[in-house]
């Protein structure tokens, strides 16, 4: 029996929109990338982007769970010796409030080619106003 593989052409990507009001963190982000994906779909192949897209909205009324807020770090660095910078998930918020649901969700993605096309189809937002109202994303309750 052959494998099916959906023609590009008839990958159905359908818009949605998510409110990430009251929600924590971890639950949302993974619904998100598997939304993104497309393993929620009965065509699923692990080589090919057929997921669809994910407007999130109040991106900063997110919720983290005990101690997280002061607790959990996210690190960059430089390159240079020394060049490590941390920041933790309250001062990240308030820095750039869209970056804390982003790096949920790509964390959660594959770290390729492929998973950088799939995070192309995420949009987040930090209030209630988004651009692709022309698109007609259907409400997403998760």
């Amino acid at each position: 029996m052959k494998t099916y593989l959906t023609p590009v052409k008839e990958i159905d990507r359908k818009w949605f929109v998510v409110d990430a009001e009251g929600k924590v963190l971890g639950r949302i982000a993974t619904e998100i990338a598997t939304r993104l994906r497309g393993k929620h779909k009965p065509t699923y192949s692990t080589f090919m982007d057929n997921g669809d897209f994910i407007v999130v909205i109040n991106a900063d009324k997110v919720k983290l769970t005990g101690k997280k807020w002061d607790d959990k770090m996210y690190y960059r660095h430089s390159g240079y010796m020394g060049g490590i910078k941390e920041i933790n998930a309250k001062d990240l918020l308030e820095k750039e409030p869209t970056a804390l649901l982003f790096k949920a969700v790509k964390g959660m993605l594959p770290k390729n080619t492929l998973g950088r096309e799939q995070l192309k189809k995420l949009k987040v937002y930090a209030g209630t106003d988004h651009p692709h109202a022309a698109q007609q994303p259907e409400a997403l309750e998760l």
